[in-house]
């Protein structure tokens, strides 16, 4: 019978083994992550100009270093990892999700972390369980690289954020934008296990506390509508500042500074750690601070920190260095949020702030029922399901008016490209093999001091 096959206790194994040790590795990267922003915080109440020289020198070096050394790690990583996925060139595949990747990711992330760059840690934790997994085609066992793509990178999500719904919805409408039945043990249980992993470390938490507010039909309507329809734009000029910011800035400022990734990494650390000064601090980093004193009613904040926040996290996100944007984009929601909070004084702040955090999500991914699921998860609320997935599926049609293909998916094209040239220019590189002739035949070599050497 299947059911005790040998063959298919080894895949299972294999894949449970490899779930456990991507929440593990979540876990770490979390532990990694705070210590770097800790660092940066202590910096700079030591001397808040610090970031004006610091945040550039490590722009650069980890731009530098990417290009060098990890071409196949800049921004968030979830699209190398649907372009992985798409992808039939297994070189190509093996150039976007190696081993080297997952050191790169870690490393660099945390490190500019470290320098105040706007970014967050999931994005990169996708690429690092999706590099994992695929490591496991290595064993012979699994011949499903896609498949075990899509169950590292949902696994990835449900370990960083501790949302294992999210993790899985994340699979099917981001990832794989469909879902197969014989896919889904595989997905589940990578998910299931990445998530008990993380947890038994780091503790079952809800990511900004728990929240309790109710959406009120008779007040909350009328808001929601708003919220959603600024999300959606604001997730969409986010996008459009990713995928054609470049070409605007070519014609400012000329083609010179941006051929120098290096020297361009550097220009944006500067506007970034400016950015920093002029709010005090609160573009810096993740924004989970900020996020969760907003969530909370500890503090208020202006369109100005919203939009200072968007600009950080753009400049963060295309300089080539690594970095997610989940995070960020959720702290520039909750700004947005508060700000439109005048206009709503019969709706509670918690519900504006968590309406906000879902709509510009959604604009951004263009993936309305994950971006609702997570902040579900994160908040702890189970009271707003139905209007939070509402004004998710609002932001995410208002979004695709303006980008009518997601971020992540341009993205995602974008690195198969990359991809595969990287491994045409590989494969051009590669000296041929010598052909084989009477002399020099398969049974009988003619270089017995190699057959010594190899024995």
């Amino acid at each position: 019978m299947r059911a005790f096959s040998p063959l298919l206790w080894r895949q299972r194994l294999l894949v449970w083994t490899c779930g456990i040790l991507i929440g593990l590795l979540a876990a770490a990267f979390s532990e990694i992550a705070d210590k770097s922003q800790d660092i940066f915080t202590h910096i700079v109440h030591i001397n808040r100009f610090i970031p004006l020289i610091m945040t550039p020198v490590i722009f650069a070096f980890a731009a530098g270093a990417t290009v060098r050394w990890f071409p196949s790690i800049p921004g968030s990583g979830i699209p190398q990892a649907i372009a992985a996925r798409e992808l039939h060139d297994k070189d190509a595949r093996q150039w976007l999700l190696g081993a080297r990747s997952i050191f790169g990711k870690i490393f660099l992330t945390a490190l500019c972390l470290m320098s105040g760059a706007s970014i967050g840690r999931e994005g990169p934790t996708v690429q690092v369980g999706a590099a994992l997994l695929m490591m496991c085609a290595a064993f012979k066992v699994l011949n499903t690289d896609r498949s075990l793509i899509l169950a590292g990178a949902a696994s990835g999500i449900a370990a960083a954020f501790n949302t294992p719904i999210a993790g899985i919805v994340f699979a099917i409408e981001e990832m794989a934008r469909g879902f197969h039945r014989r896919n889904s043990t595989l997905i589940l249980m990578s998910v299931v296990l990445s998530g008990a992993a993380s947890m038994t470390i780091l503790g079952n938490y809800n990511y900004f506390g728990v929240t309790t507010e109710n959406f009120v039909p008779a007040t909350d309507w009328l808001p929601m509508l708003v919220i959603g329809v600024f999300g959606g734009l604001g997730g969409a000029l986010f996008s459009w500042m990713l995928t054609h910011g470049l070409q605007l800035l070519k014609r400012f400022t000329g083609k010179t500074m941006l051929k120098n990734p290096v020297l361009f990494a550097a220009a944006c650390g500067l506007l970034v750690a400016v950015l920093g000064l002029m709010t005090q601090g609160q573009t810096y980093g993740t924004g989970y601070g900020l996020v969760n004193n907003l969530l909370h009613g500890k503090d208020l904040v202006s369109w100005g920190c919203a939009i200072a926040k968007l600009l950080a996290t753009a400049l963060s996100s295309i300089c080539n260095i690594p970095g997610g944007i989940f995070s960020p984009s959720l702290s520039v929601g909750a700004a947005m949020g508060t700000s439109l909070l005048p206009l709503f004084k019969h709706t509670t702040e918690q519900v504006v702030v968590m309406m906000a955090m879902v709509a510009y999500l959604s604009g951004v991914t263009q993936a309305p029922i994950t971006s609702a699921i997570i902040v579900i998860e994160i908040t702890g609320n189970n009271f707003m399901p139905a209007p939070l997935i509402a004004i998710a599926v609002l932001a995410s049609a208002v979004s695709q008016v303006f980008c009518p293909v997601s971020l992540y998916h341009m993205l995602a094209h974008e690195y198969a490209g990359r991809a595969l040239q990287a491994t045409k220019e590989r494969h051009a590189h590669k000296p041929p093999e010598p052909e084989a002739t009477p002399e020099t035949s398969a049974e009988e070599p003619a270089l017995p001091h190699a057959v010594a050497s190899a024995e």
